[in-house]
């Protein structure tokens, strides 16, 4: 043999130090905001408004796959929970690595919640806009030819899908409290 490994990582990238007990930390505490979210948002689709349409409630799908997550989540966190008695403590610094490594994810996460938050305040257009711009723009989006574009898709995808959804499906998506 000529001494080479027949690991299939790729050349010049080493193995993250602990990296199995980070992963199941980071599911646990990804399935854990996952449930919180997924129980709260089933407390709430209990008081959708009811349908002379539909028998069972307007609440009832959303709740089945809201109990579908939950307990999946709950799965997942049993599951990663059972592979931390395996693995040996992580060194410090490594949480910080971490964050760091993730940081684009957690920057489009802090723009959805802003979004999110936005969104029954100034409505789809105008949530919208800045939404898709602001990612774009966090994603890599620097040269102006880059931001032309990539403003051209923020307009579309606020003012053309609000007009696609009001026109052709007629369907009114949020206009906003404040607008």
């Amino acid at each position: 043999m000529s001494g080479t490994s027949s690991d299939s990582r790729p050349q010049g990238r080493e193995p993250v130090p602990h990296g199995e007990r980070a992963k199941a930390v980071g599911h646990i505490v990804f399935n854990l905001a996952l449930l919180g979210i997924a129980v709260m948002m089933f407390v709430h689709a209990g008081g959708l408004p009811s349908s002379a349409w539909e028998p069972i409630g307007s609440g009832s799908f959303p709740r089945l796959m809201l109990a579908l997550l939950a307990l999946l989540s709950v799965l997942m966190i049993i599951k990663e929970a059972a592979k931390l008695r395996h693995t040996s403590a992580l060194p410090s610094g490594s949480v910080g690595d971490w964050v760091w490594r993730h940081r684009l994810a957690f920057g489009v996460l802090g723009l959805f919640t802003l979004y999110a938050i936005a969104m029954p305040l100034v409505g789809f257009r105008w949530a919208t806009l800045p939404f898709v711009l602001a990612c774009q723009v966090l994603l890599g989006a620097r040269r102006p030819r880059q931001l032309a574009i990539a403003a051209a898709i923020a307009l579309f995808m606020s003012v053309g899908l609000d007009a696609l959804f009001r026109h052709v499906f007629t369907i009114s998506l949020p206009r906003g409290a404040l607008l």
